[in-house]
């Protein structure tokens, strides 16, 4: 049981202490007879930070962050510079290359930085894919939404109890290299632009449909009132706007806080917290009665993923 588990990240300078705390907690839940490899693909965190993060590292448990745009740049070459689109851009994207970034992974796990890792990550990556392409959990968040549970159904094209938070995903890189993922997602990126509200989300949920396998709500536990806490969750996501480190009485908090104590960040979390000011909260609710205002509008639109599947477009591989 010696295989390496890789785990992937992506961060900024500024997450640098979030990710942290979720490195804290995947290390100290980490079982010492198993070898796993924490992949930190990042964009202009400091050299100080960087060895911040790297220390948290163990014999069992290593971690390397790396700057994305060297493996980009690796990718444009090996892809016949296929990548017509601006470097932001495709950091955007950037779980959908990991297949084609990493040859020498078969299989690997994707997590989002604003999560907590409650108990051992091996218990995801040892679960069997078999033919499916990724392993996912339904994103709860929105079923409560009526506007977004819209906007998946008749703009993604997905039912929304099949519609998947891309923030956990169990990566078949085998089968998604065979079937040549990247290159069919750049084809319709760069041919209809899709509107969307999740650009890589979305993406991900059109194009898998079907052949995705839907995991235990406990490997993506998302706080949520409208529901009440989940029972020994393994990976708690602080989705959305949702985050401990910026909001008093969120569900889970104290799993956070217990993993960013000593993650070597925990002066800066405490006052990036302590300077999350009213201005900012109120963007953030804005910015969330956005989301929701075009959740609403953009099934409308001319093209989407459900209208060009409709019309006779290969969307889903």
């Amino acid at each position: 049981m010696n295989k390496e588990i890789p785990i992937f990240f992506t961060i900024d300078n500024s997450y640098a202490p979030f990710l942290a705390v979720a490195l804290n907690s995947a290390v100290k839940n980490s079982n010492k007879d198993r070898c796993y490899h924490a992949i930190v693909l990042h964009e202009g965190v400091t050299d100080e930070n960087r060895k911040r993060i790297e220390s948290l590292g163990t014999d069992n448990f290593k971690i390397d962050v790396i700057p994305m745009k060297n493996n980009f740049d690796a990718l444009d070459d090996r892809m016949s510079n296929r990548l017509r689109c601006d470097y932001f851009t495709l950091t955007i994207y950037f779980r959908l290359f990991i297949p084609a970034m990493f040859p020498q992974y078969d299989k690997a796990i994707y997590i989002d930085s604003d999560v907590v890792l409650a108990d051992d990550i091996a218990k995801l990556f040892d679960i069997d894919l078999g033919d499916n392409y990724i392993g996912a959990c339904n994103d709860l968040s929105i079923a409560d939404v009526p506007p977004l549970v819209s906007y998946t159904e008749n703009a993604v094209g997905v039912k929304a109890h099949e519609y998947i938070n891309s923030g956990v995903l169990l990566m078949n890189l085998k089968k998604l290299r065979e079937e040549k993922f990247e290159e069919h997602f750049l084809k319709l990126l760069n041919t209809y632009h899709f509107d969307s509200i999740a650009p890589d989300q979305d993406y991900i949920n059109a194009i898998l449909n079907g052949k995705i396998l839907y995991l235990d709500k406990r490997f993506d536990t998302m706080p949520n009132n409208n529901r009440p806490e989940c029972e020994n969750p393994i990976i708690i996501h602080y989705n959305l706007f949702e985050k401990p480190w910026c909001y008093d009485g969120i569900q889970y908090e104290k799993e956070f806080w217990r993993y960013a104590e000593d993650c070597g960040f925990i002066d800066e979390i405490r006052e990036y917290k302590a300077n999350y000011t009213d201005d900012k909260k109120k963007a953030d609710k804005e910015c969330l009665e956005l989301l929701v205002r075009r959740g609403a509008e953009i099934p409308e639109n001319a093209i989407t993923f459900k209208k060009m599947n409709e019309s006779g477009v290969k969307i889903r591989l």
